[in-house]
């Protein structure tokens, strides 16, 4: 009843056209985002069709005997048509499970959507996993989340950081400068966890060209002086904070709440869902007590992100 093919260069157009109809798609799953990193991974991304139609796209790699959906990006569980259904769907699991096997695949590692970037509710792959895949949860990362008509108000030590910046007159404004910005985060991420950035400046640069409607960054100054800001990704349903980063500077005088209090509040009042992202130490999910409370003192409340695996 389906087919499944792998995907290559030369179905790129199909793939974008797809994944832009799509009711859970986002600009994460276009091939111009995906392929920036493709040197790190081996792409085994596959194609459903149903009667020579494309049906749904799972974006994956290859680790080993292990399919992975997918290891470059925050989810990457399929990407659905409108017209996709439940029975639908189950049986494109049942197919895509027949043809790992058939590939030598053992394993399967799937991070599925999170249900707040759907245009249309997509969880019919949730209930695939359970009833077809007997797909076990291994990793349940917690994100926070504010809901575009139901927000709540900044705690106490938000509004003390953002009056403490009204001072200062501090200037917040969409910018340009992802040199700066990418500085002050790396140094940020280095003295305070030991890390660098999961995108490089070279490539923050070629995804901000690549994507201007949907990557953007916003920052404050203090006296001309950068001090702090945010690189946001938007898609349809959700505004996504990619990076928060401010300098000791910054931090001193309330830049983050300045910067939070007039894109939660004015900029991007009508967005229906603005996620801070994640909270959870990489591959432990292990609360980062410190991050969460910045982020729930904005109004953020919990989301999950979900990692399944199942054996083939």
């Amino acid at each position: 009843m389906f087919e499944i093919v792998r995907y290559t260069a030369q179905r790129a157009d199909e793939w974008n056209r797809f994944v832009a109809a799509s009711k859970n798609g986002t600009f994460l799953f276009d091939r111009r985002f995906m392929d920036y990193h493709s040197d790190r991974f081996s792409d085994y991304s596959l194609m459903v069709y149903l009667k020579g139609r494309l049906y749904a796209l799972l974006p994956a790699n290859a680790d080993g005997q292990t399919l992975v959906s997918h290891g470059g990006l925050t989810y990457g569980g399929l990407v659905m048509g409108k017209e996709c259904s439940a029975a639908g769907i189950l049986e494109v699991f049942r197919t895509l499970n027949d043809s790992l096997r058939r590939e030598g695949f053992h394993k399967v590692v799937y991070k599925a959507i999170p249900w707040i970037y759907h245009q249309l509710p997509s969880e019919e792959d949730l209930y695939a996993l359970t009833d077809v895949c007997q797909a076990q949860l291994v990793i349940r990362d917690i994100s926070s989340a504010i809901m575009g008509r139901h927000r709540l108000k900044f705690t106490e030590s938000r509004r003390s950081g953002l009056r403490k910046a009204l001072r200062r007159g501090l200037l917040v404004e969409e910018s340009n400068d992802i040199e700066g910005f990418w500085q002050i985060l790396r140094e940020n991420l280095a003295s305070k966890y030991g890390v660098c950035p999961v995108h490089n400046i070279a490539e923050l640069l070629l995804l901000k060209n690549r994507f201007p409607d949907q990557i953007k960054l916003w920052t404050v100054s203090n006296d001309g002086r950068l001090v702090g800001g945010t690189l946001l990704f938007l898609t349809p349903q959700v505004l996504h904070t990619q990076y928060i980063s401010a300098n000791p500077e910054g931090k001193a005088c309330g830049a983050i709440d300045l910067l939070f209090n007039t894109l939660i509040n004015d900029v991007y009042q009508d967005y229906p869902y603005i996620d801070f992202g994640k909270s959870t130490v990489s591959d432990s999910a292990r609360l980062n007590y410190q991050l969460i409370f910045q982020k729930e003192g904005f109004g953020g409340r919990a989301v999950c992100y979900d990692t399944y695996e199942w054996m083939l």
